[in-house]
Parts: structure tokens; sequence; C-alpha cells
């Protein structure tokens, strides 16, 4: 344990505090089981660490990754009973879905060790309810999303900008706008971060970004679904074939017979693997207000998750229209309840009708609707019910 402690040092020692993840402070640390999920490469290693860093003990804090070597030979639950014996509080652990007992072990530390604290972090594709102990009732669940446009600014400029509810967003679009113009330069920035500028790890290399973004991509497939789902090599392949004809045509209405026939997989094992490729942070799937969404109903729309995903997917394919409402669908979701709009593009909240489009859309599409507007591509400034699309990236 003590090599772990050492090593751990060594990383608070070097973690950066000057841009910060939305969530960091979010998260409630004083229940006893925190649970993280976030796609491959959202930043949640960071954020564990930056927790540790700003509001734990360190003395009596451990932060260890589930895929290191020292578990090879070692137990979960025996390293917890013998940080605790040492005094320790909080145990932080990375990655878990690569520790194949990780519930089972998780659900005794928690119930045998009343006063250690836990956080853990796992890929988006693990179920924390359905896992094979019970940690629903027990663990408080946190998700953490890509970077936002208005995060992506700070790791940009170095400075940091406040986000804004929906509702501030809708009411006084004007006056934000106008206050963030006298600072920022909005479009050249926005359609950098459309492209380049949704994963943290963009800053690393930026010449060779896309280049890793499609190794996470396979990461994602390959290990991380894999990890979970326990799918065969040809079934993994299947996905990828299916991600691959998302991305090419979406966001579109998927016919599901049609689809089934080119990817080669049964109608109701087409509908299991989108939500796969939803759970894993790939694809985002848009349903009727109306409509339920059960195991095996099939979505309004098919969009790949973000707007860089296209970029690494879909480069001959890539349609500005698309890349608008992909970028729009992805800001609200987690945050708002966001469905397709039997009138225009979206609906949020059950209330309230957006068209997404460029600087010369009109309100045509909206006329005689409620509540409906505009979210215009191209403009620094809005006007009354148009919004400049960018300005949607400060929700989180």
């Amino acid at each position: 344990m003590d090599s772990l402690l050492l090593e751990f040092q060594s990383k608070i020692a070097q973690i950066p505090l000057n841009i910060q993840r939305y969530l960091v402070n979010q998260i409630d640390l004083n229940n006893r089981l925190i649970a993280i999920k976030g796609a491959r490469g959202a930043g949640k290693t960071t954020l564990l660490l930056q927790l540790a860093k700003l509001y734990l003990p360190l003395q009596s804090s451990l932060y260890v990754s589930l895929d290191h070597i020292y578990f090879f030979e070692s137990k979960l639950y025996d390293l917890a009973k013998q940080f605790t014996q040492f005094g320790g509080t909080h145990l932080l652990l990375d990655e878990v879905h690569k520790y194949p007992s990780w519930s089972r072990e998780i659900k005794l530390i928690y119930d045998n060790f009343p006063e250690l604290h836990v956080v853990f972090t796992s890929s988006s594709m693990l179920e924390i309810y359905k896992s094979e102990s019970d940690l629903s009732r027990r663990a408080i669940t946190y998700y953490l999303k890509e970077l936002s446009f208005r995060e992506f600014i700070t790791f940009e400029t170095q400075k940091t900008y406040q986000s804004y509810t929906f509702s501030e967003i809708l009411a006084n679009h004007n006056q934000i706008a106008t206050q963030l113009l006298e600072e920022i330069k909005p479009l050249p920035l926005f359609e950098k971060y459309l492209k380049t500028g949704v994963y943290p790890y963009y800053k690393e290399n930026e010449a060779h970004y896309i280049q890793k973004l499609q190794n996470t991509i396979n990461l994602i497939i390959e290990i991380d679904i894999n990890a979970v789902e326990y799918l065969q090599y040809d079934t993994l392949i299947k996905l990828k074939k299916l991600l691959i004809s998302v991305a090419s045509s979406a966001p579109f209405t998927p016919n599901i017979t049609k689809l089934s026939e080119k990817v080669g997989v049964s109608r109701n094992m087409l509908v299991q693997s989108l939500k796969i490729l939803e759970r894993a942070g790939l694809v985002n799937e848009l349903y009727k207000a109306t409509s339920g969404i059960g195991v095996l109903t099939k979505p309004e729309k098919l969009y790949l998750n973000n707007t860089n995903l296209m970029h690494a997917l879909a480069k001959e394919n890539i349609n500005i229209g698309n890349v608008r409402e992909t970028f729009f669908l992805n800001q609200f979701k987690g945050l708002h309840e966001i469905n397709r709009s039997e009138t225009a593009d979206f609906l949020i909240d059950k209330t309230y009708t957006f068209e997404i489009g460029g600087k010369n859309k009109t309100k045509k599409q909206i006329a005689g609707t409620e509540n409906a507007y505009v979210a215009k591509d191209g403009i620094e400034i809005g006007f009354g019910n148009m919004v400049p699309v960018w300005l949607f990236g400060f929700l989180y």
C-alpha cells in the first residue's frame, strides 16, 4: 500500500487546479458512496484528483486505478481494510469496470467500513443499477459530460466564465451575449470547438487529436463495452459497422429493417445495439415526447453524441445543419428533457420549441407556435426569440 500512497502523492503534486470541470463544485462529498460515470476521455481521472486536492484530507486519502498492477495479486477489499486500519477516510477508485468483482467488493466495503468514504468512476457503459450486487440504494450517481463550449473557452483562453441556466439564457440572451462579446470572439472559437474541442485531451496534441479520438472510439467498443456486455468478437465488429452507418447518415430517422440488414443483425439486436452505443457515449437517440422509451423501442432520430465524433467518423459526409443539431442536442442531454418536436427540430422540457439553423434562418417554421425559438449559427448576438446557438454551450 505504501507504493500506492507515494504514487497518489506524486499525482496530486502534478494535478493543475487552474482549470476545473463543472462537476467539481456539484459533488457532495459527505455521501459515503459516490459513483461518477462518464465516457472514456471525458476527464474523470482529473476530476477525481482535483476533488482530492481541493476538498479531501490528503494524509487520509488515497487514489488508485483498478487496472493497476497492484490488483494482479491483491484484492480491493483487502486494500480498503488495510487503508482503514491506518486511518484512511477517503478512497478514490478509478476505472472500476476493469476489476471483475468491483460491485461485490464495493458493497462489502460500504457495509463493513462505515467510517470510509468511497468515490468511484466508471465508463458510462457501466450499469450501476444492474450490477451483481445492489449498489442502487447506496451510491449517489453523477454523470460527467464532455467539455461544454464554455469549458472549452476556458481551456483556450485560461479565463473562467460563468454558466447560465436555460431560463436565464432565454430571458437575457441579448445581455449575456453582449457582456461576453466584450472579452471573446465566440464564432471562431465555436468553429474550433465543433471540430476538436469536446474532449479535454485535445490540448495534448491538437494536430493528432482526430486520430487519437478514432483510437478512443475503438477502445470504447473493444474494451469498455466488452467489459460490461461480454460480447463476441464478431458482434463488436458489427457494432463498429453500425456506428459507421449512423455516422454517415445522422441525424436521420432510422429504418430499422434496412439498417439491420445492412449491419447483419436482427431487429431486436439492432435496437439493443443502439442503446449500448448510447450508454457508451457514442450516439444519442431522440424520441417524441409522447412515445415511451422501452428496451425495444426504436428512436425517432439518431445522432452521434457530439460533433467531434462526426469529424472523426464521417469526414466526407459532414453537413453543417447536422453539426448544429448535434451540438444543440449534446449540450442539453442529461440536463433537460429533450425530445423531437412535431413542428420543428427539438422540444425542451415539453414546453419550448426550437428550430436550429444558420444566420439566414427565418421564423417561418415556428410561426404560430407558443414558446418557440430559433437557435441561429453564424451570429454573435440575437434578438427576441432569435438566440445564438453557441450561447447554449454555456448551460454547464
